[in-house]
């Protein structure tokens, strides 16, 4: 099968090939004008003059027409450069040349085609990555070093601005009329929770942050996620869970204790077998005290009773918990009295205190200070494992536990008993590494 014959390129000349061909020309007439004068004129001298000035003309004529071409090439070239450094690639030269400058001109309209094409791909990839980020749930801040927004998504604008634009405010300026949580969360340095009063109930949201240089100069990213009901569901998870369980612990509990029942009837039915009847009733009463330890744990989160508050001075209160729990105080604390209920707030110290010390943390630090409002802010800090950002968001679930023996009502019990005092908990990494557990406790 015979095909067309590939049609003949063109023949390249090289620049320094052309100009040594027109030297070549220009001295042979030049030599010929000299010829020609000193045969018409008898003159050797004149017809040498008359060569002499063929040449200088004609080299000038050539050398004006090439530089020429050449100057204006090269500026062509130099526009289109500038258009690349201000960002236009859509400029193309005329490939005319044969030489290297064509060769110049061809490499400039392949790079500018190259980058036309990465700049489209670019652009279709950041349209991508804006449509996935305004669509998101959660909300996405970007702030430079001098704290002030550089990118916002709608949520946002939405949740923190009242969907006004965020772009060139300062977070801290933009943040002042929120709740005192989020504010304090949002100035910290560490990934944390948060819970704000809203629509007659309460929201909870998790807050990630990260560093990094963008063009040399520190940014960060602040992600806001709603974990309302995402904890819901996982709080019916739980509970779910917590039923299971009790009647896995009820079953193993009440079945040896009815295959007991019946051994003992069969003991008192044959007098010969009554001395197994004592370790019997031993084994039934152990299986019932435990069976009651275990329901109690359970009945004890449910039966929170209100708080009875009382005014409760601070050093007294934590050198009175020196001997159930080891912690360091941190000093000074406040002369006002705290208002709290004593018995629960011990409950929440020791709580805290023992979930240090098992998170491996061998010293727990507990400071108080006053608050604005007239309250106190109690913080317990340890430097143990922590918590990742899964257990965060958990941690406050009832039944959860990362613990294998854990019963998870430790955190939920905390909780309960601080919001039950009007005040509030929080949770949140420590720089350095550990737990710091915040309990908001109003006057």
């Amino acid at each position: 099968m015979s095909g067309a014959p590939p049609s003949p390129r063109p023949r390249r000349t090289s620049l320094a090939g052309r100009l040594a061909l027109f030297a070549v020309l220009h001295a042979a007439v030049a030599l010929a004008v000299a010829s020609l004068v000193d045969a018409l004129s008898g003159r050797a001298w004149l017809g040498a003059l008359a060569g002499l000035a063929t040449a200088v003309l004609s080299a000038s004529a050539f050398s004006g027409r090439a530089l020429g071409a050449a100057q204006r090439t090269m500026a062509a070239l130099s526009d289109g450069i500038r258009s690349f450094r201000d960002g236009e690639f859509s400029l193309r030269l005329a490939a005319s040349r044969r030489d290297e400058l064509g060769d110049l001109i061809s490499l400039y309209n392949e790079l500018g085609d190259a980058l036309r094409a990465e700049r489209h791909d670019l652009y279709q990839r950041e349209l991508m990555l804006e449509t996935v980020l305004q669509g998101a749930p959660m909300a996405i801040v970007l702030t430079g070093p001098t704290g002030r927004v550089a990118y916002a998504n709608r949520s946002a604008c939405h949740l923190l601005h009242g969907g006004r634009r965020l772009e060139g405010h300062e977070l801290q300026q933009v943040l002042a009329p929120a709740p005192e949580a989020m504010r304090a969360v949002l100035a910290g340095a560490e990934d944390a929770l948060f819970t704000v009063p809203a629509d007659g109930g309460e929201e909870t949201y998790h807050v990630a942050r990260r560093a990094f240089d963008l063009h040399t100069r520190r940014h960060t990213l602040y992600v806001i996620e709603r974990l309302t009901p995402e904890l819901r569901r996982r709080e019916v998870e739980v509970w779910k869970k917590a039923i299971r369980v009790m009647n896995h612990e009820m079953n193993n509990s009440l079945a040896p204790i009815r295959s007991l029942v019946r051994s003992a009837r069969l003991a008192l039915q044959k007098p010969q077998h009554a001395h197994h009847l004592e370790g019997i009733f031993d084994t039934v009463e152990e299986r019932a005290t435990y069976l009651s330890e275990f329901l109690e744990g359970y009945a004890r989160f449910a039966r929170l009773p209100h708080p009875q508050k009382r005014a409760v001075e601070w050093r007294e209160f934590l050198e009175g918990l020196r001997h159930l729990a080891s912690f360091r105080v941190e000093e000074p604390l406040p002369e006002r009295p705290g208002q709290f209920d004593p018995a629960q707030m011990q409950q929440v110290v020791i709580n805290l205190v023992k979930n240090a010390h098992e998170a491996g943390s061998a010293e727990v630090e507990v400071s108080v200070q006053e608050a604005a409002d007239g309250g106190a802010v109690l913080v317990v800090a340890d430097r143990g494992r922590g918590m990742d950002e899964d257990v965060m968001r958990r941690a406050l679930l009832p039944f959860y536990s990362s613990k294998p023996s854990g019963t998870g009502l430790g955190l939920p019990l905390c909780q309960e008993i601080v919001e039950a005092h009007g005040g509030r908990l929080r949770l949140q990494g420590r720089p350095g590494g550990g737990l710091t557990v915040t309990c908001v406790l109003p006057g």
